[in-house]
């Protein structure tokens, strides 16, 4: 039982689970839309477009998770404009800013010599450094993300499944759309810390698509894809523990295992 228990006697990893489980609850809800929506791409995008602000941050000696947070906006808004063109269509624009924004992170990040630790630490995570504080931020953004996914559910629903429909009941699906995707911001700039923006797409998609197999309700695709991040959590820290292993990588690799044994399972069980 030692190996269970042992490492959360230690105060820093039982930080890290606490951060890990909020992160899990918070990629739940945005998740399962990114999934549904066929939203991974802006997932990603998003994630990386992040490095702009971080990097200004860190060289202005500033908080790293605003930066990251007014980049991920600026990032949000670009899409939501060029979202409204007719004749660009929503991958290309979202290329373009994440192209965009990548680079002009890089260029940033070449002006500094002492960037490499801090910039490892965004790609990667280092959910071990979470603090009472980082915590007290993460359960704030749990809080208004389950406020936006309970207030938005019926605009999204209607997106999800019959975009004309929304409009014709008047559901306002560009609001609908911008919600979401402020939803997806929300969700990456609170996990960045603990799984680095390479990585966050371990949370954000593993969980909900392997739920996603076997439930047909979006509430049961949430709390599904909750009960998996934290298993994902728990046991990635263990195995970390246990096996000097990057923290935030291990979690993220034990939650997409998740869902390659639940794709299995949904093919054997068929």
């Amino acid at each position: 039982m030692e190996w269970w228990y042992g490492p959360f006697e230690v105060s820093f990893v039982r930080n890290a689970l606490w951060a890990s489980v909020l992160v899990s609850l918070v990629c739940a809800l945005a998740g399962t839309w990114v999934v549904l929506r066929g939203m991974a791409f802006l997932g990603d995008a998003m994630s990386h477009g992040m490095l702009p602000g971080v990097a200004l941050a860190s060289l202005l000696g500033g908080d790293v998770v605003a930066g990251g947070a007014t980049a991920a906006i600026a990032m949000a808004a670009g899409v939501s404009v060029l979202g409204r063109s007719r004749r660009l269509s929503q991958d290309t624009s979202i290329g373009l800013l994440f192209a965009g924004m990548l680079a002009l992170g890089v260029i940033i990040v070449s002006h500094s010599r002492s960037f490499a630790v801090d910039l490892t630490g965004f790609l990667f995570g280092d959910v071990l450094a979470v603090r009472g504080r980082d915590l007290g931020y993460l359960a704030g953004a749990l809080a208004v993300a389950a406020l936006v996914a309970a207030l938005g559910h019926r605009m999204f629903v209607a997106l999800a499944f019959d975009p004309r429909k929304a409009s014709t009941l008047g559901l306002r699906p560009r609001l609908a759309q911008a919600l979401l995707v402020g939803l997806v911001t929300l969700a990456i700039v609170a996990s960045f810390h603990v799984v680095g923006t390479l990585l966050v797409f371990g949370l954000l998609v593993a969980p909900p698509a392997a739920m996603a197999l076997w439930a047909r309700r979006i509430p049961m695709i949430m709390a599904g894809a909750a009960l998996l991040g934290i298993v994902a959590a728990v046991l990635g820290l263990l195995l970390s523990w246990h096996l000097g292993t990057a923290a935030g990588a291990t979690i993220a690799a034990v939650a997409v295992a998740e869902f390659f044994v639940s794709a299995l399972a949904y093919r054997v069980a068929r």
